[in-house]
């Protein structure tokens, strides 16, 4: 097991249970350090015969340099969630507060991108914006819904985002706040496909909405991102819903 370098305590504990649990000395270890010393060494080592990698686009610099060493990798995305007209909105924000805000955006598999049908948007939004009031912010021995991002790095790239939206005109429905690498949680209404946010990975807690006016222009927005990982579609239709996720070019 190599942990990225931020998370390398979590993988020592983790590894340090597995030994509690009995396994074998030397059946799981765990190595430290930054992946261009250690991860590059693994990975072209002759000895590794299988890789796995959670991540982001890292992963192609990593597919590049392992050869014919079998592969299974889970990277990033720019996950969409698209709303149509008849979805029962209550829970709509609801999910979209547990899926765009649950460990502070920071997952793979988090919404990074609402596109809701615009005859809906303003009740949509206005639900979630009285949700994400109430989320708590802080540090995590406090149970706080919204923590720090790993990184100050991390922090830097999220508000490089974010101010590209202000400037181009997006809405901020909180304001912006930000204590080193404490970003309070922050909806963003009136994207437009110009802006940095409309395509790139946060990876945090700053989720961009997008107003369309077709379920077309919806599935063209979400087919047009390189990072397909995941989406979701709300509707109470369930023909819809299975022609929709057809059309997504989204999962494996």
């Amino acid at each position: 097991l190599k942990p990225p370098t931020q998370g390398a305590v979590a993988a020592l504990h983790m590894v340090h249970c597995f030994h509690l649990a009995g396994f074998p000395k030397g059946l799981i270890s765990c190595v430290t350090g930054k992946g261009s010393e250690i991860g590059d060494f693994l990975t072209m080592h002759p000895a590794v015969n299988c890789i796995s990698f959670t991540g982001g686009d890292t992963g192609i610099s990593i597919s590049k340099k392992a050869g014919m060493i079998p592969l299974q990798m889970e990277l990033g995305g720019k996950d969409a969630c698209i709303v149509l007209e008849d979805a029962d909105l209550d829970l709509v924000a609801a999910n979209i507060i547990k899926g765009g805000f649950s460990y502070s955006g920071q997952r793979c598999t988090a919404v990074k991108v609402v596109l809701v049908m615009e005859s809906v948007a303003d009740s949509l939004v206005e639900k979630v914006k009285a949700k994400v009031v109430k989320l708590t912010v802080g540090p995590p021995e406090e149970n706080c819904d919204i923590t720090p991002v790993v990184s100050e790095s991390s922090a830097n790239f999220i508000e490089g985002l974010v101010m590209d939206a202000k400037q181009k005109g997006a809405t901020f429905c909180q304001e912006y706040r930000r204590e080193g690498n404490l970003i309070w949680p922050l909806l963003l209404d009136n994207v437009r496909p110009d802006m940095r946010i409309a395509w790139e990975e946060p990876f945090g807690p700053v989720l961009p909405v997008i107003r369309i006016g077709s379920v077309e222009e919806g599935i063209h927005h979400c087919n047009a991102s390189n990072f397909g990982l995941q989406g979701c579609v709300f509707t109470k239709d369930i023909n819809k819903a299975m022609l929709i996720s057809d059309a997504m070019e989204t999962g494996t």
